[in-house]
């Protein structure tokens, strides 16, 4: 069996010229270019903000309706308080701070793929 082998010229493997403009000077002068990237970054950090809000928002609305719905949880009674108090008053914390917990989780992530893109360009 042959060998194949590969013949270069040696400039090819030399290192290549650097870009002129790198991406954070785009942004830091306000080009159209680093609009662009910032109205991106923006767009990402609002989209997952309102997934979380609205995943807020809907299990308010689903505790309310549930207690609503089923008015035999106004009797029950955790510690002599009234069940949806325990829950609005107590048991939806945890969960609240579980939804600001991937708020933060899904900016940093967004931050470090904006870093990443401005690293590569």
């Amino acid at each position: 069996m042959t060998e194949r082998v590969r013949l270069t010229h040696p400039r090819t493997t030399a290192a290549r010229p650097v870009q002129g403009r790198p991406p954070a000077r785009e942004i830091d002068e306000l080009t159209v270019l680093g609009e662009l990237y910032l109205a991106s970054l923006m767009r990402s950090q609002r989209r997952a903000a309102f997934g979380v809000c609205l995943g807020a928002v809907g299990l308010l609305l689903v505790l309310a309706l549930a207690t609503a719905e089923f008015p035999g949880w106004r009797e029950l009674t955790v510690a002599g308080i009234r069940l949806p108090w325990v829950l609005v008053g107590f048991a939806i914390y945890p969960v609240l701070v579980g939804f600001g917990g991937l708020a933060v989780r899904a900016a940093e992530r967004n931050e470090r793929e904006f870093a990443a893109l401005m690293r590569e360009r």
